[in-house]
């Protein structure tokens, strides 16, 4: 029987279907855990919170294809953010990703590295949005999440996957 379950036997394949999975159910109930438990839970970047956890525990090529994925999965089942908007995340959300990679090859603080690639993101993010936003392309304010919670969660996300890259082959963590 040689046509076997391939992933009977990869607990990497099986890692991440389970990451992909938590991250299509997280962003699918995001609405509903906000009006559940009356917090905006949008407030902690749930799309980006599911990237993160790909970079710590899963691959480069599942983290780029839930970078672009996740934004459209979201605009599908609940129609936000618009389409324009949601195409402008999914960007962000890929370089961001690649930064993260390519500087990671390049510098050894995983911490400043993960910080720097989700600024530069963000950076790209808020500049195009000013443009669709001048042009009439989208309708919005240009932040709607106030940078000090952007500022908590990017060291939040930087501290995590910091202290989840930097374990040596024992399993000891460094700093």
């Amino acid at each position: 029987m040689n046509n076997t379950f391939i992933f009977s036997k990869s607990r990497p394949a099986i890692k991440i279907a389970f990451i992909d999975l938590l991250a299509l159910l997280f962003i699918y109930f995001t609405p509903a855990l906000s009006h559940l438990l009356s917090l905006p839970v949008y407030l902690i970047e749930p799309i980006r919170l599911m990237l993160i956890l790909s970079m710590a525990h899963s691959s480069k090529i599942n983290t780029f294809l839930l970078a672009l994925s996740l934004p459209l999965f979201s605009h599908l089942i609940s129609a936000h953010p618009v389409f324009l908007k949601t195409i402008l995340i999914s960007f962000e959300l890929l370089l961001f990703s690649v930064l993260f990679y390519e500087f990671s090859k390049k510098f050894k603080s995983v911490f400043l590295v993960m910080l720097v690639s989700i600024v530069a993101g963000k950076l790209f993010y808020y500049v195009f949005k000013y443009f669709f936003i001048s042009y009439g392309l989208i309708q919005s304010e240009l932040i709607s999440t106030p940078v000090y919670m952007q500022i908590i969660i990017s060291i939040v996300f930087s501290l995590y996957v910091s202290f989840i890259l930097n374990r040596d082959k024992s399993g000891i963590y460094k700093f």
